[in-house]
């Protein structure tokens, strides 16, 4: 973005607002909003009585920036994605997210017919065990067809990055700086200590209690995650290692359709785990 380039990372961070949602936010049409109560307007997303929409599909996560005029605002949603779908197209689920995104604004952001305060949409997918590193931008475009005439409106409202991350670690290059340091906190390779010190040294980010604990979190997430490796193929009964990892990510905070995700498992399956109590995982 052409408001933010060039900036310190730690810089741009101030622009956000509040707390992101992280798993909070329905991305069902009718969910996304906050609730309207008679004779009184309710602005915000719906995060609210997240037990009566349990089930349903949430944005990873997504919050408001401030732009540096500070008076606009835009909205930015993060996804995450162990690999490529194989039943659907990646790029055609980010196109609806966007689109829920913009829509949801109705009434919230905007209202009545004030399309012109429609902020703009940015929505990143971060794609792991792809072929390659790669950076796709996808947004819209205004091609003439005849006539010379300027259409007024805003072509920067609908915008998709697809961003791939490779198994394999990229050297230490200016081209893959950010592959290379999602690369690093995603990898099922490198210790916690390994990790840590690719942040210090070549990113020159300061190690504290919570930098070193999320880093953690992330090894353990890489474990479960090799673990269900090791065992796929099982057609009945669960390993000790699939529990524990299920269990220590509930510990953790993480929601259960973020564990099932994880484990591709269903959200009552998980349930099962954490209740210990049958059908086991299969």
């Amino acid at each position: 973005m052409d408001e933010f380039k060039g900036m310190n990372p730690k810089d741009v961070v101030t622009y956000i607002e509040g707390e992101p949602f992280i798993s909070a936010i329905p991305v069902e049409a009718g969910l996304t909003n906050a609730v309207k109560k008679t004779g009184q307007r309710i602005v915000g997303f719906n995060s609210e009585n997240m037990e009566v929409n349990e089930g349903m599909v949430r944005f990873d996560i997504v919050f408001y920036v401030r732009m540096k005029d500070g008076l606009s605002q835009i909205i930015i949603n993060i996804e995450a994605q162990k690999d490529a779908p194989a039943g659907y197209d990646i790029l055609n689920r980010a196109v609806f997210y966007v689109s829920r995104l913009i829509s949801s604004q109705k009434e919230r952001d905007f209202v009545n017919t004030n399309y012109n305060d429609i902020k703009r949409v940015f929505s990143i997918w971060i794609c792991m065990n792809m072929d390659e590193n790669c950076i796709d931008y996808v947004h819209l475009a205004n091609d003439k067809l005849l006539g010379s005439h300027e259409w007024k409106g805003g072509l920067d409202l609908f915008n998709i990055v697809l961003v791939g991350i490779a198994d394999e670690l990229p050297e230490h290059d200016e081209k893959y700086e950010m592959h290379r340091l999602l690369g690093t906190l995603l990898s099922i390779d490198l210790s916690s200590d390994e990790k840590l010190s690719i942040i210090e040294n070549e990113y020159a980010i300061p190690i504290e209690d919570g930098i070193r604990k999320d880093v953690s979190v992330m090894c353990n997430l890489s474990q479960g995650i090799r673990e269900k490796g090791r065992t796929e193929g099982r057609t009945e009964g669960r390993t000790e290692g699939e529990t524990k990892f299920i269990i220590s990510m509930y510990k953790k905070g993480y929601t259960l359709e973020q564990i099932a995700d994880v484990a591709e498992k269903s959200v009552e399956e998980i349930k099962a785990v954490i209740e210990n109590r049958e059908p086991a995982l299969v």
